[in-house]
């Protein structure tokens, strides 16, 4: 590493300090969490804390909340079999009865440092819901993957027995496994098989990784797993990410590549294409974050970003601006670019969508959302 000098490092530190307090409301996970930001007056939620009298930049009031909007807003309406919401325990008040919503992933039980189940959400606390509930388990480490997946010993066995109980209280089961090691692909294949035989009458779901192409010996093989499987959740979103370079979450070309892939491979009856309700801002010194819509707004709320500053590169919205020796990059999603992809999808034949995730969307979007009739929808 490079030595800085006194003056030189005071000065970066002062800069960095600068941006932090600008980005008050930034989270560092790759997909954001909703918990930090919750709407004003909801019961146990933090509020808003910039008066609606400081707002400095033009914008308008849309369903009770302060929006800065981009250009060219003509948002498309269509109509799905099944929108598939994840929904994060303790969150639950960003869940509205009247939000077109046929399967709530509930995110998310996990694996303790012995591979065993834990944090099991409360299907009680979703109120009047009346939709399928899905629990999602998810594990985000490669060591402990390869730990718990691992047929010698107990612990796999054991997990797959609290899985098959816990899933008692649901509709289905969703497995989130986003670190599978390359050697383990035949072991992780085996466990959802294990799975689907365990859990006849539940309908058993796996998230995988975006893929607009066929990659030889993948873990996440569309084809093989869609096999095992009801439904295939395509996390299409984080084609750039914190440390990449600045661009969209998840550009329309892309999401159109994956789609055509999955729908190839996994087929239109299990397929549920995901959408990303998340922004991101990259900076010239290494703060990059993602931001949910709300987020988004008040990152242009407090640096003055009027509708004009606002440009939209194949649709998604972007801008910049800078803060003392840093320049910023935000890339987002609104209304009008998630109406596009989910237009572009329905004209390929997905029959399923889904959003990562409630607390983080431009609210608007629900009202461009409608959920087809079928006589048999699930399995």
């Amino acid at each position: 590493m490079k030595k800085i000098n006194y003056f030189g490092s005071r000065l970066l530190g002062m800069s960095l300090c600068l941006l932090l307090c600008v980005f008050s409301s930034l989270m560092g996970a790759s997909r954001p969490s909703p918990q930090m930001e919750a709407p004003a007056g909801s019961a146990g939620s933090p509020q808003d804390s910039t008066p609606q009298t400081e707002l400095q930049s033009p914008g308008a009031m849309i369903g009770g909340r302060y929006i800065i909007e981009a250009p060219f807003v003509n948002p498309y309406s269509t109509n799905f079999f099944e929108v598939w919401a994840y929904l994060i325990a303790g969150s639950e008040y960003y869940l509205e009865p009247e939000f077109p919503i046929t399967d709530l992933a509930y995110f998310s039980a996990e694996l303790n440092t012995y591979g065993e189940l834990v944090g099991v959400p409360n299907p009680k606390n979703l109120g009047d819901y009346k939709g399928r509930v899905h629990l999602v388990v998810a594990c985000n480490s490669t060591s402990l993957t390869h730990f718990a997946l691992s047929p010698k010993g107990h612990v796999r066995e054991d997990l797959i027995s609290d899985l098959v109980k816990a899933t008692e209280e649901f509709d289905g089961l969703q497995i989130d496994f986003e670190l599978v090691p390359k050697r383990d692909a035949d072991t992780f294949h085996s466990f959802i098989k294990e799975l689907r035989e365990r859990l006849p009458n539940k309908i058993l779901s796996i998230a995988l990784p975006a893929r607009t192409k066929k990659i030889e010996n993948d873990v996440y093989d569309y084809e093989r797993l869609s096999a095992l499987v009801d439904r295939v959740f395509v996390m299409a979103y984080d084609e750039h990410w914190s440390s990449s370079k600045p661009g969209p979450v998840a550009s329309i070309d892309w999401c159109n590549n994956i789609a055509e892939h999955s729908l190839e491979t996994i087929g239109r009856e299990k397929l549920v294409m995901g959408l990303p309700f998340y922004g991101r801002t990259w900076g010239s010194v290494s703060l990059d974050r993602a931001f949910y819509f709300s987020g988004i707004q008040r990152i242009m709320r407090e640096n003055n970003i009027s509708s004009e500053q606002i440009a939209r590169e194949n649709h998604i919205p972007t801008f910049t601006y800078d803060v003392p020796s840093v320049k910023v990059t935000s890339y987002y999603d609104d209304v009008h670019s998630l109406s596009i992809r989910l237009d572009n999808y329905y004209d390929l034949g997905v029959k399923g969508i889904g959003f990562w995730c409630l607390g983080q969307e431009d609210p608007r979007i629900w009202s461009h959302i409608s959920i087809s009739q079928r006589e048999e929808v699930v399995q």
